[in-house]
C-alpha cells in the first residue's frame, strides 16, 4: 500500500466521530470527490458503531482498532474488535436484523451499498474484523 494509518481508541460511542474525522483527515490529500468521502465517513461510522454496540455492548474498557490504507487504485479500511463475535455472519448481514432491538439493523446493508468489497471475519468469543474496499474515483 502507498500509505496507511493504524489507530486504537476506547469503545465509547463518542469515538465514532473521532474515527470519521481521522478517516477524512487521512484521505484528504487524495482529493476524492465529495460523494466518495461521504460514503467512507458513513461506512466508518457504521463499522465502528457495530464494534462498540454489538461487539462490546458499549463496554468502555475495551478497544476498537481502525486501519486505513490506500494506493493509486483502492482504499482499504479495517475495523477490529475483540468482542463477542458474530455467530451467523450471513444472518447479521440481512437488512433489519439486529441483536439489539433498539437498533435498525442496517449497518452491513449500508456498508455493502457504499463499498466495492465487504469481508467479515469473526470468531464467537474472540471478535470481529470488517475489511472494506473502495475503488478510488477522482
Amino acid at each position: 500500500m502507498y500509505n496507511e494509518m493504524h489507530v486504537r481508541f476506547i469503545s465509547k460511542l463518542e469515538n465514532v466521530t473521532l474515527a470519521r474525522s481521522l478517516s477524512v483527515a487521512f484521505l484528504v490529500d487524495l482529493n476524492l470527490n465529495l460523494n466518495t468521502m461521504n460514503e467512507i465517513k458513513t461506512i466508518v461510522s457504521e463499522a465502528v458503531t457495530n464494534a462498540i454496540v454489538h461487539g462490546y455492548s458499549c463496554d468502555e474498557e475495551k478497544w476498537v482498532e481502525l486501519k486505513i490504507a490506500y494506493d493509486d487504485e483502492v482504499v482499504e479500511i479495517e475495523v477490529i474488535d475483540e468482542g463477542i463475535g458474530i455467530e451467523d455472519i450471513e444472518k447479521a448481514k440481512e437488512p433489519l436484523y439486529s441483536t439489539k432491538p433498539e437498533h435498525a439493523g442496517l449497518g452491513f446493508s449500508v456498508m455493502e451499498s457504499f463499498m466495492d468489497k465487504v469481508k467479515v471475519k469473526s470468531t464467537v468469543g474472540k471478535g470481529t474484523t470488517i475489511i472494506l474496499e473502495k475503488q478510488l474515483e477522482f
